[in-house]
């Protein structure tokens, strides 16, 4: 008669902790939104984030925050995917909090700064930034969104 042992593996350890990743993420997005919503000038989260995907104008602000949201969400895995393949980078809160910070201005460089004003162009929006979209408040934003990911991501244990 045969016998089966099953063996629990911990796949976070080799990945990085993208359930950290997602609520880092979801964290800093909302620290980034609340910037957003009440120092930088509309119409960033009402029209143009909604309208990378069609779906402003009119202004809609409730779908810029839910896809504010879910793109800080998914930002944070890429964050978790860092982190679990170079798990050094983030081995103590101080460490975790200055790579989110770099990876926050990371994130703005590439994606706010380059991709989103192309992005905007190619769908047609009528609030297409410039090319390059260099904004220092946007910079600010996104810096924050990443040291609060870093902290939220170090103070969930793996």
């Amino acid at each position: 008669m045969a016998t089966e042992t099953a063996t629990a593996t911990d796949v976070s350890t080799a990945t990085g902790d993208w359930k950290a990743g997602v609520a880092g993420g979801l964290v800093g997005s909302a620290a980034f939104g609340l910037v957003m919503t009440f120092v930088i000038p509309a119409p960033l989260l009402e029209v143009v984030i909604p309208s990378m995907y069609g779906l402003a104008p009119p202004a809609a602000p409730v779908l810029g925050w839910i896809i504010h949201m879910s793109h800080g969400a998914v930002i944070g895995v890429g964050f978790a995917a860092l982190v679990g393949a170079r798990p050094a980078l983030a081995a103590t809160v101080e460490n975790a909090v200055g790579l989110g910070a770099a990876y926050g201005l990371l994130v703005w460089a590439a994606l706010a700064v380059i991709a989103m004003p192309i992005w905007l162009s190619a769908v047609g929006s009528p609030a297409n930034p410039p090319l390059p979209n260099v904004s220092a408040l946007s910079a600010v934003g996104h810096l924050l969104y990443g040291v609060v990911l870093g902290v939220v991501y170090a103070a969930i244990p793996n």
